[in-house]
């Protein structure tokens, strides 16, 4: 049995008032809604402290990605390869834990970077079930360009901001929900 009638918009001169043909074909009018000459009403969105983190945190990932563009390397790949390069042999359960992915997150980020030539991932001799992860010679070269990229990207984040601001700043953000962290 065919459901209800749907009408579907009818293109008028210049969008003035519009009118919708239901399927019988008859003309019924719809509202118009007025067009907004200026900036729209943002509520109470400028008052929350998520809605500032949400715009600050799109803005830092975009400079991110334009900074190591070329890497090839998202801020979630790069933390991982640099936590592998801190910690040679890290297992994988390790690093899962330490970077916070769960297992179907982890596992094909590990094979893009394995199969890009950055990370090997090992058997532990005495628990063949256990993977160990290390850095390339690949992977550290990458990595290096990546650090320098990155330190740059954290500069023009902190351009405005006195190195005790900063400071401050890190420890202010510390203190947002840290037993989720």
């Amino acid at each position: 049995m065919p459901g209800p009638a749907r009408s579907a918009p009818v293109r008028g001169e210049g969008g003035a008032r519009g009118r919708r043909r239901s399927s019988s074909g008859a003309a019924t009018r719809t509202p118009v809604r007025p067009q907004r000459n200026g900036p729209v009403a943002l509520g109470v969105l400028p008052k929350l402290i998520g809605y500032h983190l949400r715009l600050t945190q799109r803005a830092v990932f975009d400079d991110f990605a334009d900074a190591v563009a070329e890497l090839d390397v998202s801020p979630g790949l790069f933390g991982m390869l640099v936590v592998i390069e801190a910690n040679p042999g890290l297992k994988q359960t390790e690093l899962a834990r330490a970077a916070r992915l769960d297992r179907s997150t982890l596992v094909p980020a590990l094979d893009k970077l394995e199969a890009r030539g950055l990370v090997s991932r090992r058997a532990a001799t005495h628990d063949r079930r256990v993977n160990r992860l290390w850095l390339t010679p690949q992977g550290a070269t990458l990595l290096r360009k990546a650090k320098q990229r990155v330190a740059r990207h954290e500069a023009r984040l902190v351009r405005r901001m006195t190195a005790a601001e900063r400071d401050h700043l890190l420890e202010l953000l510390g203190r947002i929900l840290p037993e989720r962290r």
